[in-house]
């Protein structure tokens, strides 16, 4: 769950689909920067808008929690119920598939190096970044790229094996 933008819990059960409804429990591992590299911890990066999120998740390690209880501690995007769930995910795919592989790319960057930070570092470091790499490259300002393409109602045509 905190190695993504969005994550998605069902709220209970899909008639005759599932065994049983979906859980989370947190492990602590979550709450441990998993390399020696000085990062922040998953949890805490997740977390971040408040401290006090932190402590009332960390308080509940080896808690069982259903969809409803993990999106109050901020540990889902989305707690959906079974009316809501097929079309949300499938707006959520289709609009990743419409993302180019660069864009993509940048999103990844942007997950891999969070934290903190001040109005300079999101100037100079993310929008530099993605000036200089993601609106710079085919993908985006080809004859057939998603800039090119902008409000024409034409879909643009990626090439898949840039990146």
């Amino acid at each position: 769950m905190f190695a993504a933008d969005r994550s998605y819990m069902l709220i209970g059960q899909k008639p005759g689909r599932q065994p049983r409804a979906p859980d989370h429990r947190i492990v602590g591992d979550e709450f441990r920067a998993l390399s020696d590299e000085p990062r922040p911890d998953p949890a805490a990066v997740a977390l971040q808008a408040d401290p006090a999120d932190l402590d009332r998740a960390e308080a509940t390690i080896g808690t069982t929690l259903d969809a409803e209880e993990a999106e109050e501690l901020g540990l889902v995007t989305f707690a959906l119920d079974d009316i809501d769930w097929d079309d949300e995910v499938r707006v959520f795919l289709e609009e990743r598939t419409s993302f180019s592989p660069d864009g993509l790319t940048g999103m990844e960057a942007n997950l891999r190096f969070v934290g903190p930070e001040t109005m300079e570092s999101k100037i100079f470091s993310r929008l530099t970044a993605w000036q200089n790499w993601i609106f710079q490259r085919p993908n985006a300002v080809g004859e057939e790229g998603a800039l090119r393409r902008y409000g024409t109602g034409q879909k643009a045509q990626f090439d898949m094996t840039r990146v």
